[in-house]
């Protein structure tokens, strides 16, 4: 069954999908709210680049500059172009996928970017290949900083694979930052064989709560969730094979660090965020329930602590409290579908675990 749905999923995106026109919901596509400088930034890639675009998300986390990233499912390579232009010519972006459609168009326009970003040589590279499979290709474990994917994972026949490969390639310290689909329960498997359905990123979405328990099978222990919206159908023949499933876009980022814990645990601890990463000057989020507003000292439970103390982000925070004592849960932990539920609803953080 597995090789038929990578076959289903070539076809899809090399043969029946000419351009991100030609999707028939919008679980593919990123929405147009954009921050102004990566609409900027976005406008210098190649429009051809650009029009075999079909991700979900913003897989651009702040911080990028000089660090070696791994893009999983690269497609024509859009977000790879934007992350070589963020990490800089001393950083490396990689891309990986398994179409070679797609792959010839990312390729094309290597030296249209390495132009248009004023470097001596490409920071960019193309590798064929499954990402199911990264073992195959020759990349040499530990070694990547970053490891981003933009609605690709649902697409996976195999997902515990690829949550293992990536945290097997990451630095200790780094993370895996990546957009995706889910539901809201878990889906008949009949519908996964329908190339349609499985293509358009649906038939494949994980039921969140499953997710969670994959990530942390494969030594993620604290996934945290960045943001996230509902999903329409449109089409209504789709929807209907769908109901009553929901489905949500939702940006995760899992942090590979030793000594996390499944819970929110209490030690005591605090950060002062210090107002240096740029452009956010006056405050910083984490992720969707961890905004740190400058010169404030906030409370963290030792996950968090960890995750700004053992990271690239550790410059930028001060830090209190040895961590020797537990004092039992952190206070406002909570368990429930994570996600927004209702398209314009603001989110009830009570549903939600966090620390």
């Amino acid at each position: 069954m597995s090789e038929n749905l990578l076959e289903n999923v070539k076809r899809y995106y090399g043969e029946t999908l000419s351009g991100s026109a030609d999707l028939r919901t919008d679980a593919c596509c990123t929405p147009d709210a954009l921050p102004p400088k990566m609409k900027r930034l976005l406008a210098d890639i190649h429009p051809e680049v650009s029009e075999r675009y079909y991700g979900c998300g913003l897989v651009a986390p702040d911080l990028l500059s000089g660090l070696r990233v791994l893009d999983l499912g690269c497609g024509a390579g859009r977000d790879v172009y934007l992350l070589s232009r963020l990490v800089g010519e001393d950083g490396e972006v990689v891309g990986v996928d398994m179409t070679a459609e797609q792959l010839a168009v990312a390729e094309r326009h290597l030296d249209h970017h390495r132009e248009r970003y004023g470097y001596q040589g490409s920071n960019v590279r193309f590798i064929h290949g499954e990402i199911e499979h990264l073992e195959r290709l020759g990349l040499e474990p530990s070694s990547f900083d970053l490891i981003v994917s933009n609605c690709v994972i649902n697409l996976s026949p195999d997902k515990p694979a690829v949550l293992a490969q990536a945290h097997a390639l990451l630095r200790n310290g780094g993370e895996l930052y990546f957009s995706d689909v889910y539901a809201d329960r878990r889906l008949p498997q009949a519908l996964i064989q329908d190339p349609v359905l499985h293509g358009e990123c649906l038939a494949g979405a994980l039921y969140w709560n499953d997710f969670l328990q994959l990530a942390r099978n494969a030594g993620f222990a604290d996934p945290r969730l960045v943001e996230d919206r509902p999903l329409a159908i449109a089409d209504a023949a789709i929807q209907a094979r769908l109901d009553p499933a929901r489905f949500f876009s939702a940006t995760y980022r899992l942090f590979k660090l030793d000594g996390l814990e499944p819970d929110a645990e209490d030690y005591g601890q605090a950060v002062t965020y210090r107002g240096t990463l740029p452009d956010h000057a006056a405050s910083w989020s984490l992720d969707k329930h961890h905004r740190f507003v400058l010169g404030k000292v906030q409370p963290v439970c030792g996950n968090t602590w960890h995750m700004l103390h053992e990271t690239r982000f550790a410059s930028h925070f001060d830090f209190f409290g040895d961590g020797e004592r537990h004092l039992g849960l952190f206070e406002d932990g909570g368990s429930g579908i994570p996600f927004d539920t209702e398209l314009g609803r603001l989110p009830d953080s009570s549903r939600a675990s966090y620390c």
